[in-house]
């Protein structure tokens, strides 16, 4: 069935060969064999209790909230009311803005919760359900990004509510770049007729429009019944996301932090600072773009790619060292929010929304949409504080 076959003894194995021996040797030469092995160890174990167990607790709530919204024709009102203003901005149907507010108050894969609710899917074409991952992405923890940077305006000594708008600003306008990035990859794959699996009991498109289907029984009884099933969906999902944290996640964060205080001890969560080391090295093109006027102020966007949430503990001490003022919080709360450790999560939301076969394109649509999203809000803070 369509499989495909190629020599056991091939230039590709001997290139992966030495490029897993490099790299671990690379890496234990800074840190230590034992050092690093223990890392890893510790670093997985972590996310795994501290953060795959924390999304999965996310995902239940999200699934049980879709499962009764989709039950008692929220999520219908939502699609209705809000189409206007959807399609022309992402191409989505109306329902696609749960996806901004759920990801918004929580994390990404929340939106992959609401994506496999039937009440949910049956408003999306094949092409579209894809560029949910970009969508919720581009919102990933913003409440969390957003009520933190708010609230360092007290070491900064000057009121950062301002940068904070502008960077939610800045992350909207990503969305809009990443979402129909995405679409134009979607578009020449599917086409743009096919509804998602699932709509085969409606007669036509208008009926999947105007109807939705409901359980039987008392209101109290549907509402628990869909609470539950959504949880279920939630359970499933956390599950389902494992692989792609432990293992993308691992490798974001060692290359990018560096040793504890006391050197490299086998403790969770150290690095080799790789990605911080180019960053600097790129620094003559960032800088313009961003405004930057430190290199340092680089490690946030370059942190956020592995998880947002290590990413703003740098903010105050880059703000106490004077490296940071208000543009870079504009630049960072909407790089944070769209760059929120989407290189740890794409794999899996992807896969867990059945089209692992395009997760290459939603991570390129979605590199260009970050930096889009930084740009913006520097310019768009440059414009704010010529009026100041």
């Amino acid at each position: 069935m369509n499989k495909k076959y190629k020599k056991s003894i091939s230039l590709e194995g001997i290139l992966a060969i030495l490029l897993i021996i490099g790299g671990i040797s690379y890496t234990a030469g800074i840190m230590g064999g034992i050092n690093m092995i223990n890392t890893i160890m510790k670093t997985t174990h972590d996310l795994l209790l501290n953060t795959v167990f924390f999304i999965m607790g996310i995902a239940v709530l999200a699934g049980s909230l879709a499962g009764v919204l989709s039950e008692f024709g929220v999520i219908s009102i939502i699609n209705r009311v809000l189409s206007p203003l959807m399609k022309p901005l992402y191409n989505l149907p109306g329902a696609a803005v749960l996806g901004v507010i759920t990801t918004y108050l929580s994390d990404n894969p929340a939106v992959i919760t609401l994506a496999e609710d039937k009440g949910f899917r049956k408003y999306f074409k094949k092409f579209q359900l894809p560029a949910l991952t970009n969508l919720g992405t581009s919102f990933g923890m913003g409440l969390v990004v957003s009520a933190f940077m708010v609230a360092q305006s007290a070491v900064a000594g000057e009121s950062l509510i301002a940068p904070v708008i502008i960077g939610n600003i800045g992350a909207f306008l990503g969305s809009i770049v990443s979402v129909n990035m995405m679409l134009v990859f979607t578009k020449k794959l599917y086409g743009t007729e096919e509804y998602i699996d699932g709509n085969s009991d409606f007669d036509s498109n208008a009926d999947i429009l105007n109807y939705r289907e409901v359980r039987d029984g008392s209101v109290t009884g549907r509402a628990l019944e869909a609470a539950l099933e959504g949880g279920k969906t939630g359970v499933k999902m956390g599950l389902e996301i494992i692989p792609g944290v432990l293992i993308i996640c691992t490798m974001v964060m060692m290359l990018t932090n560096g040793p504890s205080p006391n050197g490299y001890t086998g403790a969770a969560y150290e690095g080799i600072k790789l990605l911080p080391f180019l960053g600097d090295k790129l620094s003559f093109i960032f800088t313009p773009i961003f405004g930057f006027q430190h290199s340092e102020a680089l490690a946030f966007p370059i942190t956020s790619l592995g998880a947002v949430g290590a990413a703003i503990s740098l903010v105050p001490q880059l703000l106490r060292d004077k490296l940071i003022g208000g543009n870079e919080i504009a630049v960072f709360t909407a790089m944070g929010m769209c760059w929120s450790g989407y290189l740890s999560t794409h794999v899996a939301m992807m896969d867990s929304l059945k089209f692992r076969n395009l997760t290459g394109k939603a991570i390129f649509s979605h590199t260009i949409a970050g930096l889009a999203a930084g740009s913006s809000a520097h310019f768009l803070f440059m414009f704010y504080s010529s009026f100041m």
